[in-house]
């Protein structure tokens, strides 16, 4: 097969939404469809029956929710798909930021009960800065939950999208009754048994036909043909170009759970969704199709193998081949390293490629070299943007609580800091480390994770910080700046970068340092 036709049959995604939306069934439920897993093993909370294959991490059984990001790779239709599966818990959202930068498209997963739920909508805001093409799934269409248009004016209005229903619900809940697919007009009639609605759909192609009232009855069928005729009113025609551009976003409606409606989105998705896009870099734009390697680093996971406290960089293959056992520049050390053994994944499955193509995701073991944001490169000097940091909200100082341990202990913060649980900061007084994270359930992950893979204890003590600011100065020479770093001794720190940071102790203190410092800038985003 030619590089470009290996291309072209690239799709890789990522699905996001809500806690509890239904995200991890969802993604089940497409393996199931690409042959890769048997049966299905939903995520319940605590209740973990079979255990669903992308959560691996031990913290993520006992809890019921997916905490590292993984990622699933499989065959439909001839289509290679990547899913990049993301935490839905806002602790970790910073994970799931970065992961959009290795997708080049997105499904969005809704409760139907629900409705749009804070976290969608700051994900679904960072798609929509970077013109992510999205698909929405309205999830768990078996239960009670909100009329179909109003959750359609609810995604545009609290989501600022402009959608296009592709596949409509007959009836809800109790009634439900199946699900009309605009897309391929035909119905699919929904029995409650999951193996049983896979495969029947019914073709109908006219609506006005009276084989509808055989299959729903004449109230229901009635109803169904008013509501196509609203939205074929109301809602703009699907329009290719549209939807890759970012500015309409396809809806459809099923239920994970049940496996409802689930092949009518895959089948869509394979036809309409991107194959792997150009990206941006600090020099210029990188085209997929370019014969050079380049790639970048955007996760890194520590000890994915209890066995061998290995760490493996996730790259994101953005032009060119990768190739097993070649040289390829590290842009940022600038010293050529090889790889023996790339990855290719399968949830916690790994299997060595000899060979990877733009759109796929590849593993390298690291003993250290990576950094979240590394450029891998043929040789060419090139820096991917867009993997920043963003101002922790919670702080505290990380102590030790075995001496005999301080080695594992510092070696264990300073992986888990590369691999971006959380972030780190040295106070500049005395040498104290502050742990920084965006939520406070990462502070239970970085113990549990601390004490289980690399032997050491650590307690925590409350910091009052507010906001660590990243600091701009002009001139490092100047008395102002002089008397900064005089008078806020005590709350400057250093990131993992070695970047100057200033601890807020409140919003008002950082107002004033503002107005007293003029010619310093402080930034929340450490990318500036």
């Amino acid at each position: 097969m030619k590089f470009t036709d290996e291309i072209k049959r690239r799709r890789t995604f990522g699905i996001i939404s809500h806690p509890d939306a239904g995200k991890t069934t969802l993604t089940e439920k497409l393996l199931l469809f690409g042959g890769a897993i048997q049966e299905a093993g939903a995520v319940k909370s605590n209740k973990i029956k079979k255990g669903a294959t992308s959560d691996f991490m031990e913290i993520e059984r006992q809890r019921g929710i997916s905490v590292a990001t993984s990622v699933l790779a499989f065959e439909y239709d001839g289509i290679k798909i990547n899913i990049l599966d993301t935490p839905g818990h806002k602790d970790f959202a910073e994970d799931t930021f970065r992961t959009l930068t290795a997708v080049d498209s997105v499904i969005v997963v809704i409760d139907v009960a629900k409705g749009v739920e804070e976290q969608t909508e700051k994900l679904v805001e960072v798609c929509r800065m970077r013109n992510i093409p999205m698909i929405v799934f309205i999830n768990k269409m078996d239960r009670e939950g909100k009329d179909a248009f109003e959750l359609l004016d609810e995604i545009e209005q609290k989501l600022s999208l402009k959608v296009t229903p592709l596949s409509f619900p007959i009836g809800m809940g109790y009634d439900f009754k199946g699900i009309y697919n605009i897309w391929e007009k035909n119905i699919n009639l929904f029995t409650g048994d999951p193996r049983k609605d896979i495969e029947d759909t019914i073709e109908i192609s006219d609506l006005k036909s009276e084989k509808l009232d055989e299959l729903l009855g004449s109230k229901a069928a009635d109803t169904l043909r008013e509501e196509i005729e609203l939205i074929d009113g109301v809602y703009p025609k699907f329009d290719n170009k549209s939807y890759l551009d970012g500015n309409l976003q396809p809806v459809f409606f099923g239920s994970a759970l049940n496996n409802f409606g689930v092949r009518e989105l895959l089948d869509c998705f394979v036809s309409i969704a991107p194959t792997p896009r150009a990206k941006a870099s600090e020099e210029r734009v990188v085209e997929p199709n370019e014969k050079q390697f380049t790639g970048f680093v955007f996760k890194i996971h520590a000890n994915m193998d209890p066995k061998h406290r290995d760490r493996l960089a996730f790259i994101k293959i953005v032009s060119g081949i990768f190739e097993r056992n070649k040289p390829y520049l590290h842009v940022r050390h600038g010293k050529n390293l090889k790889f023996s053994s790339p990855n290719a994944f399968f949830a916690e499955k790994k299997e060595i490629v000899d060979i990877s193509y733009p759109g796929d995701i590849v593993g390298l073991h690291d003993t250290g070299n990576f950094k979240i944001g590394d450029t891998l490169t043929e040789g060419e000097v090139l820096h991917y943007r867009g993997i920043p940091s963003f101002s922790p909200e919670h702080f505290r100082y990380i102590n030790n609580a075995d001496p005999m341990k301080s080695k594992q202990l510092e070696k264990g913060i300073d992986q888990l800091m590369d691999e971006g649980v959380a972030q780190l900061f040295t106070l500049e007084m005395n040498n104290r480390k502050v742990i920084g994270t965006v939520g406070a359930l990462q502070f239970e992950v970085i113990q549990y994770r601390l004490e289980h893979e690399y032997g050491a204890k650590c307690t925590y003590e409350n910091v009052n910080v507010y906001k660590a600011t990243w600091v701009e100065v002009k001139d490092p020479k100047s008395e102002e700046f002089k008397d900064f770093k005089r008078v806020k001794a005590k709350f400057l720190a250093h990131d993992k970068r070695g970047q100057l940071v200033f601890f807020a102790d409140s919003q008002f203190s950082l107002q004033m340092t503002q107005s007293k410092y003029p010619s310093i800038k402080f930034h929340l985003v450490s990318e500036f």
